[in-house]
């Protein structure tokens, strides 16, 4: 019978280079999936970021449509006394406990729908308040007797825009008649 020899210089075997190419192949895969995870977080980001400035254009937009509609001859004259509003236009707001501004308040009733900008899944919409009289040029308002013009109606226009599930912008803005 013939038995296998060894040769001297070789040694038996013993499977170590397998479990290091296995471990390798491990923390190759796991930097793989943290790399993953980085690229698919910031195209999120990037999502995100695109939606936000669609909405805050779109919001812009409203609140330039209503500024634009503030200076047609005669709106300032629909402007309700006191109550409710009535399409887009409010009256001054009174000061309460407990009263959230008309901006905050969860039913949505003061907003009108404006142009549509974009392509968000809602209407950008806006409200407009009349805040009362307000020196049109400073220090009008200590001289004695009152100079012609002095006081001037101040509004403060509310725009909002988004769409739902995604970004939203709400921004406000001071509008005076002279």
């Amino acid at each position: 019978m013939n038995q296998p020899r060894h040769l001297p210089g070789r040694r038996r075997q013993s499977g170590v280079a397998l479990i290091v190419v296995l471990i390798l192949l491990m923390v190759m895969t796991l930097l793989g999936l943290a790399s993953l995870r980085g690229t698919l977080m910031e195209e999120r980001m990037s999502a995100n970021l695109f939606d936000r400035s669609l909405a805050f254009q779109a919001a812009e937009s409203a609140l330039r449509g209503a500024g634009a509609r503030m200076g047609t001859a005669g709106i300032q004259a629909k402007f309700p006394t006191s109550g409710n509003c009535s399409d887009g236009l409010c009256p001054k707001p009174v000061a309460a406990d407990g009263v959230k501004e008309r901006w905050q308040d969860p039913k949505d009733a003061y907003f009108v729908k404006a142009k549509t900008v974009g392509d968000l899944v809602e209407q950008p919409e806006y409200f407009v308040e009349y805040m009362g009289e307000a020196p049109a040029w400073t220090f009008c308002d200590s001289e004695q007797p009152l100079p012609p013009n002095c006081m001037k109606p101040r509004y403060r226009i509310t725009a909002r825009a988004g769409g739902v599930g995604r970004a939203r912008v709400l921004l406000q803005s001071s509008y005076a008649a002279f």
